[in-house]
């Protein structure tokens, strides 16, 4: 049997780290990491693609602490872009696109659609874009008809409104002052630019750490099939900020395949996986995958290596994909359970 062995091989269960002499505490250590070149992440923490761990709920939990959680791709492409925009609206810095409606739509669609967003409150502008009032809940609040346009129930004089570029600490400034929890944005001809709220600064102060983009909203990932355009674009659109080319077995043609056409055809960064050996991690590298997902079966509830005599033990498999990674600058993300953990390795 010795020479139909691969190689001997490990995983967490057979490794401890040795103690040794430190001066240095736990509130003092940065777990900061880079996920990507152009994400980074407050603490190296994934949630795993599944249908039973990752929505947008956990999505928003992971992201408002530092991490991200990708959104898993065994639903209907509408589901999946409805739970990434959960996320990409569940807060922001300064809203660029908020939910407008028109004057004449009835009450009731209102509080449809403030239920759908999740908001308190709407702008109501023309088809121009012009701002004309607000409805909140406030103005619904003790109102029984609802087929009556919002024309007659709006806010419509003294609305917040700032002129030009706004910090937050300014924006917060003003809505203290006046009492209001949304400071509407407008151009010199008061057409509707965008919308700061309290509830979104307030979020900032109690999650420092919070992982967003560069117009402060939360950051999100999503999980898609090989070759499936369709779906990528969607998310894309939806603003999804990474894409995970998830697959049982990422070694494969039609993963590197899927990897090559989404970055020839979008600026998204891309994760490729799964895989366990260095051959895999350079034919993905090669392929344009920004970071690599290693881990064939470690998951506890995963039962690949028991149904199918593959996999290689997870320590093991993290060592040789890195060291095709640190010669590249690639990102290794590998998972423990229902989470995943980023490493970034690279060549110093």
């Amino acid at each position: 049997m010795d020479d139909k062995l691969g190689f001997p091989a490990i995983t967490f269960d057979d490794v401890l780290l040795k103690p040794r002499y430190s001066e240095v505490v736990p509130s003092e250590v940065n777990v900061s990491t880079q996920l990507t070149k152009r994400i980074a992440l407050n603490i190296p923490l994934l949630s795993s693609p599944m249908d039973t761990v990752t929505e947008g709920r956990l999505a928003i939990a992971l992201a408002k602490n530092g991490g991200i959680g990708i959104i898993h791709k065994n639903m209907p492409i509408e589901s999946q872009e409805e739970e990434v925009y959960k996320v990409k609206r569940s807060a922001n810095g300064i809203i660029v696109d908020p939910v407008t409606l028109r004057p004449n739509v009835m009450v009731e669609e209102a509080r449809e659609r403030m239920e759908q967003h999740n908001v308190s409150g709407i702008p109501i502008t023309e088809e121009s874009g012009k701002l004309v009032g607000i409805l909140t809940r406030r103005d619904l609040r003790f109102l029984e008809r609802g087929n009556i346009p919002v024309s007659q129930v709006m806010t419509k004089e003294n609305l917040v409104t700032v002129t030009g570029e706004v910090t937050l600490e300014q924006a917060e400034k003003i809505l203290t002052a006046k009492k209001v929890e949304k400071l509407l944005l407008v151009d010199d001809s008061y057409v509707l630019t965008g919308l700061i709220t309290i509830k979104d600064i307030d979020m900032m102060n109690r999650f420092p750490h919070a992982c967003k983009d560069r117009q402060g909203r939360l950051r999100v990932g999503a999980a898609v099939g090989v070759f499936d355009f369709e779906r990528v674009d969607c998310l894309i659109r939806s603003g999804v900020d990474i894409v995970v080319v998830d697959s049982a077995h990422g070694h494969s043609k039609n993963v590197i395949e899927t990897v090559k056409e989404i970055k020839k055809r979008w600026d998204i960064d891309v994760v490729a996986g799964n895989v366990a050996t260095r051959e895999g991690c350079e034919d993905l590298v090669k392929a344009g995958a920004d970071a690599v997902k290693v881990g064939i079966g470690p998951g506890s509830i995963c039962t690949t290596r028991v149904i199918s005599g593959v996999g290689v033990p997870q320590i093991s498999a993290i060592y040789e994909v890195s060291q095709v990674a640190s010669k590249t600058g690639t990102t290794v993300k590998y998972l423990k359970s229902a989470f995943a953990f980023v490493a970034s390795f690279r060549v110093t």
